[in-house]
């Protein structure tokens, strides 16, 4: 397996310190059936992924846009969807790492903006 620190993991510990972000390919990264049956015009072993995969949480901006689409239909969690309203959003009980952890909103995770590595 060739997974690799995301470069931007200070800034995504910043969201969980529970989250490891690494780049995968899609075949490496082990997604559900459903996902890749959803994904279309992709290679599994030359498209990469930035993930956590012991959570189930992904990176929009590292990842290739038809991968984060076949992902949000699963169990899959979107970053930002994790830290504002998911598993590790403070609103939502308790976070898994029992810290409260305010989002910096100079992160700019947006997958629009970035570019998948």
């Amino acid at each position: 397996m060739t997974a690799r620190t995301c470069p931007d993991w200070p800034e995504l510990m910043e969201l969980d310190p529970d989250l490891q972000f690494k780049h995968y390919t899609v075949a490496e990264a082990q997604l559900p059936a459903d996902a890749l049956a959803r994904m279309t015009c992709v290679s599994l072993t030359d498209v990469e992924i930035c993930c956590d995969r012991e959570h189930h949480v992904f990176n929009p901006a590292h990842t290739e846009p038809d991968v984060s689409k076949a992902l949000l239909e699963t169990h899959w969690f979107d970053v930002h969807e994790w830290a504002t309203s998911g598993p590790g959003s403070s609103d939502s009980g308790p976070s898994v790492t029992g810290l409260d952890v305010e989002i910096d909103p100079d992160i700019d995770l947006d997958p629009e903006t970035s570019h998948a590595a």
